[in-house]
């Protein structure tokens, strides 16, 4: 089916974009990077409200193949290039698919335009596995506390995304939607924090596939309900994490992190309570 397939290349898409940008160094090009990103995952978010409009299914499975790593940050852009070259041929004629595309004619401009600045092809070193923090130095234990931690809450920060996305699409009411897009906004900010902690380290990786059954969710309210006691686990990592960390940066970071989760914590309460009401 070309709509459940055009998803799939989106989904991808943003994903690729996303994590290019946690890998890359250049402090500009991270930034706007990200911003397109952001762009992508607005279109995924249009793209799934009018497929369910229309009864279209669609699901968040990945080409087997799909991968993001490199060593070069202009192998990375040109593999982005042909990704969307190739989206483009999936494109059917709406006004979506025209703002899609004129977003993407913009994005690709600007990558053409990184090519030809030779200075920007500097090997990419998020992928090598040193397992390295660059910013101090932490013992082995603090490095594996690290590391495991990093990709645990990355893969539960996407795994949020996905979840509070796709019931987004399925809210009721304006109040629910803008409870799921505090929710969203709050995953995307820490996966972007993990993803470049990742990178950093040269561990940077693609969190798994999710199966069907963790996004379409029958009980809502069962759903939250775990979801608050997640998020009470996720600050007890982040708390352990703080206190079994020498780094005052880092045991900062995460103790912001654990106060943001608290907050995370009441908005999943008054979702339950519009679900309830």
């Amino acid at each position: 089916m070309i709509d459940a397939t055009l998803f799939r290349r989106k989904h991808q898409l943003w994903l690729r974009i996303t994590f290019m940008s946690f890998a890359v160094n250049d402090p500009w090009v991270k930034n706007r990077l990200y911003e397109f990103s952001q762009m992508e995952f607005r279109h995924l978010k249009w793209l799934a409200g009018s497929l369910y409009e229309n009864n279209s299914a669609y699901d968040y499975e990945r080409d087997p193949n799909f991968t993001i790593e490199s060593t070069s940050f202009f192998e990375l852009i040109r593999t982005a290039i042909n990704e969307i070259k190739t989206l483009h041929l999936l494109y059917l004629s709406s006004p979506l698919s025209e703002r899609m595309k004129n977003d993407e004619k913009y994005i690709l401009s600007a990558l053409e335009v990184y090519l030809e600045k030779n200075s920007l092809d500097e090997p990419i070193t998020a992928f090598n596995r040193s397992r390295h923090w660059p910013d101090s130095l932490l013992s082995s234990a603090e490095t594996d506390a690290l590391t495991y931690f990093l990709f645990e809450e990355s893969y539960k920060e996407y795994e949020l995304i996905m979840v509070y996305f796709y019931q987004q699409i399925r809210a009721t009411t304006a109040a629910q939607v803008s409870h799921y897009q505090d929710l969203i906004d709050e995953s995307h900010f820490h996966l972007r924090s993990f993803g470049e902690m990742m990178a950093k380290m040269g561990i940077l990786a693609l969190p798994r596939p999710l199966h069907p059954r963790t996004y379409e969710i029958t009980d809502m309210e069962k759903f939250l309900t775990s979801g608050i006691q997640e998020e009470e686990n996720a600050k007890e990592e982040c708390r352990k994490l703080s206190s079994s960390i020498t780094d005052e940066k880092l045991a900062s970071f995460f103790e912001f992190i654990n106060y943001q989760e608290s907050y995370h914590i009441e908005i999943m309460k008054k979702l339950l309570g519009e679900l309830n009401g």
